[in-house]
């Protein structure tokens, strides 16, 4: 005999078909192991939790409101799910509740809500679905490690990354910078193009890798050129990169004696409770994890800049002589309006609320920095550039979140903006870079990046008389006046 709660629960499943699968290939998706990852009950029969009457009676029990619903996301890539996100962010403002790849999410762009996740109640939200793919191209690093593995990681490597050991970097960031100046002004006085995404691509890369592994770059160097020369970031660049775990045990293995860089530091650090150093294993985990993590955030941010400068004469006009406060207000406003972590996803372990809204055990959380730091809300005239707004300085708390925040923060926070304000102070002073091509496109994979490569023209500053400098349009350019 059929009980009435089980009754309501099949129903309830019928239901969840109809208004959400949409189609039977989606339905059977949900039960061919794309549900949570602790087994709990498929996907489809979660997502009506809040779809059916019998679940709003344990809900309200709970004494929680149900978030709006927004209609399934249907697309097949990551455009146009932060298309989805930002139609039903404008509808629902702070958040709303859906179906994304057969999962029931919560998509969260409300600051107290977000800082609950990250910081007041962090602990009870690991790394959400997404996690699986990067762990496929990062194994168990700081990235994609939960739990007790995680708090032992995290305190092994951080000394390495101590302000005194990034301050350290100073010199080596500097003199890349500088040979990138000579090459880029050798293009200017030439009249010659330089593809900007690719030259910072290599620049980031060679200063990280430098970073790691110290004088024992030259012979890391070619291997890891695949993360500049292959732009796909598929199973076939997972596999290629994982086999490169065997270079860094090379040069590991070669070591005698510690030596100052993060490898060095790595190789030597000990577990404060059991004493025992990381496993080869668990050394390769984390070196992959700084290498990827170090160099595509970073050079997607510059590459952004550079484009956001030459679209704005106004600000690029102002760089050389505004100091190093408004150079870091350039970076702030780059980071604001391209994070490259554009996509932040967690999953709650157990019950939990954000103010009266109840989350069940499960939930997979979207929170998306790029929706939030373009909130009019919060950022007057969000979608200009205007490193100007960073003179005021009070703002809700996580307004901006480029790295994260709370305990699971981006460890290498220190070294990035170090690198950006290296980079802008070198090259912003001496050129100006007019971009040559079409409006850009989002290409939203892990980090937030351009399909295309930015192309642009460098022209010489003259810091002692104003200068002719050109103005570019996404098609045309057109002189103008520059102050010095």
């Amino acid at each position: 005999m059929m009980l009435p709660s089980e009754g309501r629960a099949l129903r309830c499943l019928r239901l969840d078909f109809l208004a959400y699968a949409g189609t039977l290939g989606r339905f059977q998706q949900s039960f061919r192991g794309d549900g949570p990852i602790d087994g709990r009950a498929p996907t489809l029969r979660r997502s009506c939790l809040y779809r059916n009457s019998y679940v709003q009676e344990n809900i309200a029990m709970k004494a929680g409101k149900v978030p709006p619903v927004a209609s399934p996301f249907e697309g097949d890539n990551q455009n146009e799910l932060l298309a989805w996100m930002e139609d039903n962010h404008r509808r629902f403002n702070g958040i709303f509740q859906g179906v994304a790849y057969g999962a029931t999410v919560y998509v969260v762009n409300e600051p107290q809500y977000v800082e609950h996740i990250f910081r007041r109640n962090w602990q009870n939200y690991t790394k959400g679905r997404a996690i699986k793919r990067i762990a496929l191209l990062l194994g168990s690093g700081l990235m994609a490690s939960e739990g007790e593995l995680w708090k032992r990681q995290r305190r092994m490597i951080q000394p390495a990354f101590h302000d005194k050991m990034i301050a350290n970097l100073t010199d080596m960031i500097t003199q890349a910078n500088l040979a990138l100046l000579a090459r880029w002004e050798h293009a200017a006085q030439h009249r010659e193009s330089v593809n900007v995404t690719r030259d910072i691509s290599l620049l980031i890369l060679e200063i990280v890798l430098k970073a790691i592994f110290g004088d024992d770059y030259p012979e890391v160097a070619p291997h890891f050129s695949i993360l500049s020369e292959e732009p796909e970031r598929n199973l076939h660049f997972a596999q290629a990169f994982r086999a490169l775990g065997g270079v860094i045990l090379q040069v590991a293995a070669k070591r005698k004696h510690g030596a100052a860089d993060m490898l060095g530091m790595m190789m030597q650090a000990r577990d404060r409770v059991t004493g025992k150093g990381m496993s080869h294993n668990q050394l390769v985990n984390e070196i992959d994890t700084l290498i990827v993590a170090g160099h595509e955030t970073t050079a997607s941010t510059l590459n952004w800049m550079w484009y956001m400068l030459s679209q704005h004469p106004e600000v690029e006009a102002k760089l050389a002589s505004g100091g190093p406060t408004y150079m870091r207000h350039i970076i702030e406003e780059t980071l604001r309006l391209y994070p490259a972590g554009w996509l932040l996803t967690r999953r709650a372990r157990r019950d939990d609320k954000f103010g009266d809204f109840f989350v069940p055990a499960g939930t997979e959380i979207y929170v998306s920095p790029y929706i939030m730091q373009r909130r009019p809300d919060v950022w007057p005239h969000p979608d200009q550039f205007d490193p100007d707004r960073f003179n005021q300085t009070e703002r809700p708390p996580l307004a901006l979140l480029p790295f994260s925040v709370g305990p699971r923060n981006c460890i290498g926070e220190g070294l990035a903006r170090l690198e950006m304000q290296i980079h802008l102070a070198t090259i912003g002073s001496k050129l100006r870079l007019s971009y040559l091509g079409d409006e850009p496109v989002l290409d939203l994979g892990v980090n937030l990046r351009s399909k295309h490569d930015f192309t642009m023209l460098p022209t010489m500053i003259d810091m002692r008389l104003p200068r002719p400098y050109v103005i570019v349009s996404a098609n045309h350019a057109t002189p103008g006046a520059a102050t010095s």
